[in-house]
């Protein structure tokens, strides 16, 4: 095999899968668009989402700043050096990350040090297998953190809010995946896909349902049984009333695809793992002997191109509401005349803040003035130009709630008067928002280009000890959108979906399958 062949066919497997959305998953959110009801903050944000999938295509950048821990599928001919195709691979991951192509996501869990490269201790994940035929297939999943954190286990028998007991059953397996979904909310960045693995042990259940993810959203399960229980789901699901980033909608759940595995008499699992509308999942056949890229997978059929209408349509949906638009830093009084539900626009100094610096904050002071500022809690993709600037390749926002253990209080030592991401916060945060005069902003999860591009310099940075997705940014910003959806006046948008979406689950109870 031509060693330097394989390799640039890997760099050119990750930067399609980080970069382009394959042609299945962007027919599968042009339906959520067809099925959404105009003028509503679900439009809004699934035209974001289709102007930034056009804005990733043509900028070749990640369509979300998130791009995961890589997972590998790979099926080899008998033979085949899988010690060289690994040793491309990481060389691939490599190239890909200095080209901001990948962000650097690979973090030392006992020390907190990330090694900048992507690479470490089982990173990438890459799993062989071998089969009778004489090329090489080779699948690549891009999952993000916030979608992986909301994967979920259940042991049968259990009990589930809003359903009631779950049995060793196919409808007991129903009711724990329609309760999968319901406790992902907008945390996983939805409209979302969801592989399920029924049976297994607990690691081999997880890999059963991570596979269902690499089967393409328009396929057909061979298992009659499995068919039916995915078409239900599917269409089921959508009734909770989520919606897309959980803003409420028509538009909940984009696929699922559920396979099935033996188990040992004393343990029954429904696995789940659930992934974002960001669906970076691609795939490609090689030449054996050359390394060269044959054939590609989920590309088949037609291409949706959001190019003609993409800007047009959030441009719509934003004179269809009242936009607010706040200049950082903000007062106490411009914060406590916000409500659940505006729309606002922000201009001015954004300071990014993640997990690290929100850990450190807590105990610490802050080298920069925080009163009156908007913390971002976002991870950027990260380069330095020519001149030695940094330049912003993508930017959208983290999942929120790892902060709550910290957000209030931070908020009231530092003078915080906003924080913004994805998928809401707890009580927590929710009283102190109230009680120091702050509201929580979501902007749209996985818009990493439209966000990228309302960045106009990066005028600072603190903590790259930290690394570079941890690190504090201090962004200069204009035309940054996002929806209230927590208040200085104790409501919670995200409180109000989870409480309605509970009630609608609960219409699910009784027995389907028998």
């Amino acid at each position: 095999m031509h060693y330097d062949t394989l390799r640039d066919s890997m760099v050119q497997l990750i930067v399609e899968t980080s970069t382009n959305l394959p042609k299945d998953v962007r027919r599968a959110v042009q339906r959520a668009k067809e099925r959404e009801n105009a003028g509503t903050r679900a439009a809004m944000s699934l035209a974001t989402i289709t102007e930034n999938i056009q804005m990733a295509d043509e900028n070749v950048s990640p369509i979300c700043q998130d791009t995961g821990l890589p997972t590998f599928k790979i099926k080899t001919p008998i033979g085949a050096n899988q010690l060289e195709i690994t040793r491309a691979i990481e060389e691939a991951i490599q190239i890909a990350t200095k080209e901001g192509k990948l962000r650097p996501n690979a973090v030392d869990s006992l020390t907190g040090e990330n090694s900048g490269d992507n690479l470490g201790a089982g990173v990438p994940v890459i799993k062989f297998e071998q089969w009778e035929r004489d090329d090489i297939d080779v699948r690549l999943i891009l999952k993000g953190g916030g979608c992986e954190n909301k994967n979920i286990q259940y042991s049968l028998p259990c009990e589930l809010d809003g359903l009631g007991r779950a049995g060793r059953d196919i409808d007991g397996i129903r009711k724990c995946i329609m309760h999968s979904v319901y406790q992902a909310q907008g945390q996983g960045c939805s409209a979302g896909f969801i592989g399920v693995g029924i049976g297994g042990d607990r690691t081999s259940g997880y890999e059963l349902a991570k596979a269902q993810l690499f089967r393409s959203v328009e396929d057909t399960n061979p298992n009659e049984t499995l068919r039916q229980l995915e078409e239900y789901v599917e269409e089921n699901a959508n009734e909770l009333g989520i919606g897309t980033m959980g803003f409420g909608g028509e538009t909940t759940l984009l696929g699922c695809k559920v396979g099935v595995a033996h188990r040992i008499p004393a343990s029954f699992f429904v696995s789940v793992a659930y992934n974002c509308w960001a669906f970076r999942r691609l795939g490609v056949s090689l030449n054996a002997e050359t390394g060269a890229i044959t054939n590609w997978h989920y590309q088949e059929g037609e291409k949706i191109d959001f190019a003609d209408k993409a800007k047009e349509e959030v441009a719509a949906t934003s004179t269809e509401q009242e936009v607010i638009e706040l200049t950082a830093p903000v007062t106490e009084e411009q914060i406590r005349s916000l409500k659940v539900g505006d729309v606002v626009r922000i201009s001015g100094r954004l300071y990014t803040g993640r997990d690290a610096i929100h850990k450190h904050l807590s105990e610490h002071d802050c080298p920069v003035d925080l009163n009156g500022q908007i913390i971002y809690h976002c991870g950027p993709v990260m380069l330095k130009d020519e001149n030695g600037n940094w330049e912003v390749k993508a930017a959208g926002p983290t999942t929120s709630i790892r902060e709550e253990p910290y957000q209030g209080d931070i908020m009231k030592k530092f003078g915080i008067r906003a924080v913004m991401g994805k998928g809401g916060m707890g009580p927590k945060t929710l009283q102190a928002l109230q009680e120091h005069g702050g509201v929580y902003l979501n902007a749209i999860g996985g818009a990493a280009q439209y966000y990228a591009e309302c960045i106009k310099g990066v005028d600072g940075v603190n903590f790259t000890e930290f690394g570079i997705p941890e690190a504090m940014w201090h962004l200069n910003v204009e035309g940054f959108t996002a929806v209230v959806t927590m208040d200085a006046h104790g409501n919670s948008l995200h409180k109000e979906v989870d409480s309605s979406s509970l009630e609608k689950l609960s219409k699910f109870k009784e027995r389907v399958f028998s």
